[in-house]
């Protein structure tokens, strides 16, 4: 359901529905507790003994929630209500903070507690609603034994399941190594593959884009007798290098069985890791060895595709490194220095300044049957601080009715930082308002998904009530995407402000303040596919008539229809 774009609009996809377990969920309006641990805090539960009332089956132990891997999980017996799960973190410990981080299957209703003798249990907090995603909760404490009280079920047909339970304490213990420890070996060097592909499918999908740290191109062998066992991949580092860590981002075509080998020429080659149970997604080695040479050696695969990688980084000492493009730092919220603004104040209620925003009109895509226009009866200051966007009931290039798209596309581009606007939406059936984000390399050629879409609002006519934040990339978009619908007033009756406070480790949504949503980075790559959100992106507002999401317009759909918006901000 992707909508053409034209001056810089880029490309658009609005999902249709949620993802199956996103769909199920029952969408209440929560206030989750920010943060995540401070720098004083360390890790206590990793590895620690871990139980719990049920599992669904062997393959999501209650160890798996606090082994540190993000792509694997705990899950009750399904239809279970209470269920708990516990760690025992081997000593009287003076708790800070507890992590989770939720599959759909979440916990609408929970507690923390804390034993210190595995009997008699307190509760640390009070009742809290999770959210698919992360949740981080400041609690204090001494436990040796601490517990997630579970009693209440999101999903109605399923129980409970956990990528991640993390348990801290101000400085116990020595934090999880960070993924990234040790100097990156592999960018940009000469890589070599068993076949490659190069065809309408994947143009191209050659052996470097494995190295070029770019979330969004990939290596895949050839359909052309290259979907065979095995096939293989390796970089040539320019010089020995002792080896610590390789991360692997998966397509979905993955390797089931592989080995990770070095070797001093290429020729000859030694097993440093070896598999049979790969999951695909981003799997992260701790590995050692030595050599010039580094493969993935692929043995059987999970389907009858061949082998596919969107990243393969190796990590370590030696070698003869290329360094990496500098990133910028993340913004420390709440951000307080202010980039960039519009705060439509023209008392002349006139189109706002072409300095500031592209007009984009066209034809969309995704069902809708309005026109967008460069009309300033279709955008324009309303002389009290507002910008109007407005649908009208009129025709225009063969369509009966307009509307605005603007954007920032040429005039201002960001990356990270807190995006917020502060908006009134209009009710009724078919229109569907917006405020997101593109990514800005649309505009020199990447297609979409590959530049990303980041939909910070959007809202459905038919139901003001209920909203929508989601991420659009390769492999979660359209009707995919990666997101939450959640229910709470009636935004149709006054402005709300809605926002994203975006860095190099997620995007958290906040509606009036409160988190509705976030994409952890490390969730989204250990259990969806890449991330493809750190580099710059622009801003769009428009409001859409009909379309595939928001369904059709009827005879009581107002007209003309507003969109109000009293300002855009964005913070560093």
């Amino acid at each position: 359901m992707s909508s053409a774009k034209s001056r810089g609009g880029g490309r658009r996809t609005r999902l249709a529905t949620l993802s199956a377990a996103l769909l199920a969920l029952a969408g209440a309006y929560f206030v989750a507790t920010p943060g995540s641990a401070s720098a004083a805090e360390a890790i206590v539960s990793q590895g620690k003994p871990t139980t719990a009332s049920s599992v669904e089956w062997e393959g999501t132990p209650a160890s798996a929630a606090t082994d540190g891997n993000t792509g694997t999980r705990w899950s009750s017996a399904f239809l279970a209500t209470p269920q708990w799960l516990k760690v025992d973190l081997g000593a009287p410990t003076a708790v800070t903070r507890v992590n989770l981080n939720w599959e759909g299957a979440y916990a609408s209703a929970f507690t923390v507690q804390f034993s210190t003798n595995d009997s008699t249990w307190t509760d640390a907090t009070a009742t809290l609603s999770g959210n698919a995603g992360a949740q981080s909760i400041t609690v204090s404490g001494t436990a040796r034994y601490v517990r997630l009280n579970l009693t209440q079920r999101a999903l109605p047909a399923y129980g409970y399941s956990l990528w991640e339970f993390q348990v801290y304490a101000n400085g116990t213990t020595t934090p999880p190594p960070d993924p990234g420890t040790g100097t990156l070996l592999s960018y940009n060097k000469p890589a070599f593959a068993s076949t490659e592909q190069n065809d309408v499918n994947c143009n191209p999908c050659t052996a470097n884009k494995a190295f070029d740290l770019d979330p969004a191109t990939r290596w895949a062998t050839s359909s052309t007798n290259g979907w065979v066992d095995p096939g293989w991949i390796y970089v040539d580092l320019g010089a020995t290098a002792q080896i610590s860590r390789v991360e692997l981002q998966w397509d979905p075509a993955y390797a089931t069985a592989y080995k990770i080998q070095v070797s001093p020429n290429a020729t000859t080659w030694t097993d440093i890791y070896s598999t049979t149970t790969g999951h695909g997604f981003k799997e992260v080695l701790n590995v050692t060895g030595t050599g010039r040479y580094v493969r993935m050696y692929g043995t059987a695969r999970v389907s009858t595709y061949g082998y596919s990688l969107y990243d393969f980084n190796v990590y370590g000492t030696g070698g003869a490194p290329n360094t990496p493009p500098a990133r910028p730092a993340d913004p420390a919220f709440p951000a307080t220095r202010l980039v960039y603004n519009d705060e439509f104040n023209d008392p002349s209620g006139t189109k706002p300044s072409t300095a500031k925003w592209t007009y984009d009109p066209g034809v969309p895509q995704n069902g809708e049957v309005q026109y967008y226009t460069e009309n300033s009866n279709n955008a324009k200051t309303d002389g009290q601080g507002n910008l109007v966007i407005e649908a009208r009931k009129e025709a225009s290039n063969g369509r009966e009715y307009t509307s605005a798209r603007m954007n920032t596309s040429n005039k201002f581009q960001v990356q990270y930082g807190r995006v917020e606007a502060r908006i009134k939406v209009p009710k009724g059936n078919g229109l569907w308002p917006a405020f997101w984000m593109m990514g800005a390399d649309f505009l020199t050629g990447r297609p979409w998904p590959y530049n990303g879409e980041v939909d910070i609002m959007e809202v459905l006519g038919r139901n003001t009530s209920e909203a929508y934040s989601t991420l659009h990339a390769p492999q979660y978009n359209g009707a995919g995407g990666y997101g939450q619908k959640y229910a709470t007033v009636d935004l149709s009756q006054d402005f709300h402000v809605w926002a994203a406070e975006w860095d190099s480790k997620g995007i958290k949504f906040l509606l009036d303040g409160n988190q509705v949503f976030y994409a952890s980075k490390a969730t989204v790559e250990a259990t969806r596919g890449p991330w493809i959100f750190d580099h710059p992106f622009y801003i769009i507002l428009n409001l859409a008539v009909g379309g595939d999401f928001p369904g059709p317009i009827d005879a009581s759909t107002p007209f003309p229809a507003r969109m109000l918006v009293d300002y855009v901000r964005v913070y560093q």
